[in-house]
């Protein structure tokens, strides 16, 4: 029994829209308008992110069954600089196996340079008797140009929906890059922490721009992370920094006044302490404070500290973190909200 996008569209989480084009699937983490903000800023920056905006970060299908089978079969995409993908299968919780273009054995020590084959790839999993919670993560590196997922015939297909909802923004390190698989990320596992659906609006490369969130979404979130400032640092001169980071935390007060808000200022990295036309690295931790002071339900998380300080937690040695480095950032990010929620 193959899914159709009808049954997509049930189970899909993390997904402005699921559509079909052409008999190709296509999950959309980015509202319409979203798509063409980033289009038009494209155009006039000569920047690259609404290509990042096909890689479904965050997206997963989550549902039950009481198929004694699964089959995913996809064809993937360049969406990033990076070109290793994972699906992540899990049964009732419990990892079951991975789709995806590597081995971990075989990954080099600074692994993000690798090439890996994209294109079409299929993998089958054996499901346990009876109904049970099937997740699948979605790759946050790559784009899905089309699957198809196959069940057994005749089998029962329930949607199933965490309890909240967990809206995510940031760079790089917020759409996952550089862990090995989805399921690592820490966005991914803080949404676990939460009990909440991750919506992933994270894009390699982004600053504080607060047009992106100027209107509301559709949906209320209980939850908003925010995690920017690392390029701010690195790419600006920092002028307009205290007006974007003020504007962007202002309009997701404003739009949503009951959602918790945690503003997570900038992980260590190799370079922090060279000179920038910013200034210091540690004055973008100041100017978030500051400008986030009078909001109520902002909340500052400190965030130098949430990763060890040591290259090896890092993939590229000296910004993106690994699985071990993501796995702090997670362990230490989750003891912070639980400690204020």
């Amino acid at each position: 029994m193959r899914l159709g996008l009808q049954d997509y569209q049930k189970i899909a989480l993390g997904c402005a829209a699921v559509t079909e084009d052409d008999g190709k699937i296509r999950f959309h983490r980015f509202t319409a308008q979203e798509e063409l903000f980033y289009q038009q800023r494209d155009e006039k920056l000569g920047k690259s992110f609404s290509f990042r905006c096909s890689a479904p970060s965050g997206v997963k299908l989550y549902f039950a069954t009481n198929s004694k089978s699964l089959k995913i079969s996809v064809v993937t995409g360049v969406a990033t600089s990076r070109s290793y993908f994972s699906f992540d299968v899990f049964e009732n919780a419990s990892l079951i196996g991975y789709l995806d273009n590597f081995k971990e054995e075989e990954l080099f020590e600074n692994y993000t340079e690798q090439e890996f084959p994209l294109g079409k790839h299929e993998k089958s999993f054996v499901l346990s008797d009876g109904m049970k919670e099937v997740t699948v993560y979605f790759p946050w590196s790559v784009s899905i140009d089309n699957i198809e997922i196959d069940l057994d015939d005749g089998a029962r297909i329930e949607p199933l929906k965490p309890k909240k909802k967990l809206l995510v923004y940031g760079d790089s390190i917020t759409q996952g890059y550089d862990a090995t698989r989805p399921s690592r990320r820490f966005a991914a596992r803080i949404a676990e922490f939460l009990d909440a659906e991750e919506i992933n609006k994270a894009i390699g490369g982004e600053i504080f721009v607060p047009p992106l969130v100027k209107d509301k979404l559709d949906f209320v979130p209980d939850y908003i992370t925010v995690a920017y400032g690392t390029n701010d640092w690195s790419t600006t001169d920092g002028k307009d920094f205290y007006e974007n980071v003020k504007s962007f935390y202002g309009y997701l007060s404003q739009n949503y006044p009951t959602a918790t808000i945690f503003a997570i200022t900038p992980i260590w990295r190799l370079n922090f302490k060279d000179a920038k036309p910013f200034g210091d690295f540690f004055s973008v931790e100041s100017i978030i404070r500051e400008a986030t002071a009078d909001l109520k339900n902002v909340i500052l998380i400190s965030g130098f500290d949430l990763v060890e300080h040591n290259e090896q937690r890092f993939a590229d040695r000296r910004l993106h973190p690994n699985d071990s480095g993501f796995n702090d950032y997670y362990e230490n990010l989750s003891k912070k909200i639980g400690g204020l929620i």
